[in-house]
């Protein structure tokens, strides 16, 4: 069996008058892995909103140019 490094566990959360500074450390890199992970799904999603928005805008816009026989540059219409 290993042996035990500290005589309690709450010798274990002091790390020999280190445990600040070791757990405060853990606790913001945590919290910057779970920010960065959250950052980047509400990314991906906010992608994928304005992307399907642009293909409606899009389609409109294709419709339109059939009905009215002008062509659009992403909402603009350019008159000939």
């Amino acid at each position: 069996m290993p042996e035990l490094f500290f005589d309690s566990f709450g010798a274990f959360l002091q790390m020999g008058g280190h445990g600040f500074y070791v757990w405060l450390s853990f606790g913001l890199t945590l919290l910057l892995i779970l920010g960065n992970i959250l950052y980047a799904h509400l990314s991906r999603r906010n992608f994928f909103r304005q992307y399907a928005q642009r293909q409606v805008r899009l389609a409109r816009n294709r419709t339109s140019t059939a009905l009215t026989g002008q062509e659009t540059r992403e909402g603009e219409v350019i008159n000939k």
